[in-house]
């Protein structure tokens, strides 16, 4: 397919990505000047560990970017992957050893604060280790880049005098949002103490915009200390931190969750006031957990991204983020499913759909644009019944009966479709089986399973998965059920011990018509019990 005939269509589609990306094409009314790069950016705090909030972040802002490059093919792009590691460490986190050494090192910048592992050369260095080893894994193509390296560099020294010179229209942009005694102390200028190393949190008691300078009075003395705005030593306050490195970066696309939309509101503030022009971008609603409440790290209240893959694969992960990005989703155990099932059926449709259908197909943006081949002879919902019903946790027991009602599939061939049974194993195992509870059948519903039976085994082992579902059908017609959902409600409650279940026909073909008829068989025991 041609570029032309894809930036066409991307340019009026309607898929939420698209919809973005035509926000960062706004930006240059009259088109990208040649050789300049289109700057998008996630960021992150390194005082913890990377989390799914961060690959929702990572993975929705990389589909903008991928829409992008598909409405102005040939421009230059990149995505930045900003640590802001020097930002001062506030609390120890809870599970870190060694936390006394934090204790210690308290208020210094995360890559002067030892680290507490014993792996890095600093705490900052240790937790960036951890997220770029965490993109990587997913694949991400992104940029890293270190607030502390930047600072020290001089990359923002144009940009940090140029706060110095408006530092009151800065300062009266926060000014408002903030207490009495908050406002009687604050300066956007967060010295990092000489003497102790200490990003600090004090009165700015003189400026010297001509030298580039600030001065305060370092704590528990009255010595004045002076230092520069530049090289790193001092960070700026968060928000016109944000606000600078957008500017500094030249930034065009960055989201954020909806907790941050003032400061979103004053970051942009502060860019324009320094001339220039913020960021596109969204708000992301949060997650929620099964209770329907807000997810908090400290509370532990929700589901992590090793949980989740445990029990699903990245793509179904993936699938679940682009999904509804401005709505509040509950983010628990009881979703992967769903979302593992919605990701093969928008698979399986995509080959045989229209470009427009196509690019508005979430697949299209999981897989940036090139999602591979759907083959999956068994969906995920029939492997959790398979699994569930048999009792095991075991992949290779498992794919015996997948290669009975499959020849030809294994491992080696059907890749997604392995990961998947193991998948289901897990999440059988751990969420489903402990839950089961068949019931027996009534003396009608034992008469209706006596005629499946024998249709059954009329047909014989030789039939496909719809001659079993059609004889499925015609014993819940020959037993009265004017409402076959009814029959099939029953089917699961006797047969599989849960209210829902697959699609009869299919399991019996996969599951084996003799195991499928000993299911029967204990079944009109316990009715006979």
């Amino acid at each position: 397919m041609s570029p032309d005939v894809m930036q066409a269509e991307a340019l009026q589609n309607k898929a939420w990505p698209y919809e973005e990306a035509r926000k960062v094409l706004a930006r240059y009314p009259q088109g990208v000047p040649a050789g300049h790069t289109v700057i998008f950016e996630t960021g992150y705090g390194p005082s913890g560990l990377p989390h799914i909030g961060t690959f929702g972040e990572v993975v929705r802002t990389t589909m903008v970017r991928r829409a992008f490059e598909a409405m102005a093919p040939g421009v230059k792009t990149k995505l930045i992957a900003f640590s802001d590691d020097m930002d001062g460490l506030r609390k120890v986190p809870d599970g870190i050893p060694n936390p006394e050494m934090l204790r210690e090192d308290l208020g210094k910048p995360l890559t002067q604060v030892r680290d507490p592992f014993g792996t890095h050369s600093s705490f900052g260095a240790h937790n960036n280790a951890r997220l770029r080893a965490f993109l990587d894994s997913f694949g991400f193509d992104y940029s890293f880049m270190s607030s502390t390296e930047c600072y020290a560099s001089g990359m923002f020294d144009a940009t940090l005098r140029l706060i110095l010179e408006h530092y009151d229209t800065v300062t009266g942009i926060i000014l408002p949002t903030l207490g009495p005694e908050r406002r009687a102390t604050y300066s956007p200028f967060l010295p990092v103490d000489p003497a102790t190393g200490i990003v600090l949190q004090v009165p700015i008691v003189a400026r010297d915009v001509a030298a580039g300078t600030v001065t305060y009075v370092r704590p528990g003395t009255n010595e004045q200390v002076t230092v520069p705005v530049t090289g790193g030593h001092c960070k700026l306050q968060w928000k016109v931190d944000w606000a600078m490195r957008w500017l500094a970066l030249g930034v065009d696309y960055e989201m954020a969750g909806k907790d941050l939309i003032d400061s979103v509101i004053l970051s942009g503030k502060i860019v324009r006031a320094l001339g220039g022009n913020p960021p596109a971008g969204f708000n992301y609603e949060l997650f929620l957990d099964a209770e329907g409440q807000k997810i908090s790290k400290s509370k532990g209240n929700g589901l992590t991204i090793e949980q989740w893959l445990d029990y699903g694969p990245p793509e179904s992960l993936a699938l679940y983020m682009y999904q509804n990005p401005r709505k509040a989703k509950r983010l628990h155990y009881d979703v992967i499913p769903r979302a593992i099932e919605d990701y093969a059926d928008f698979l399986a449709r995509y080959p045989e759909q229209p470009l427009e259908q196509q690019l508005g197909n979430p697949v299209h943006h999981v897989h940036e644009g090139k999602p591979p081949a759907s083959d999956l002879p068994v969906s995920f919902s029939l492997l959790l019944n398979l699994a569930s019903v048999a009792a095991t946790d075991d992949p290779a027991r498992l794919w015996g009966f997948v290669r009975k009602y499959a020849p030809g599939s294994s491992p080696e061939t059907h890749p997604l479709l392995d990961r998947l049974v193991h998948h289901a194993a897990a999440y059988a195992r751990d969420f489903v089986v402990p839950g089961l509870k068949r019931r027996a059948p009534t003396e009608a519903e034992a008469a209706a399973l006596r005629d499946l039976d024998s249709r059954l085994a009329a047909l014989g082992e030789t039939a496909d998965a719809e001659a079993y579902q059609f004889e499925v059908y015609e014993a819940g017609k020959a037993a009265g059920y004017a409402n076959l959902r009814d029959w099939f409600k029953a089917l699961y409650e006797i047969l599989i011990g849960s209210e829902n279940g697959p699609r009869m026909g299919g399991f019996i073909a996969l599951y084996g018509l003799g195991q499928s008829r000993a299911l029967i068989a204990d079944a009109l025991a316990a009715a006979n019990a």
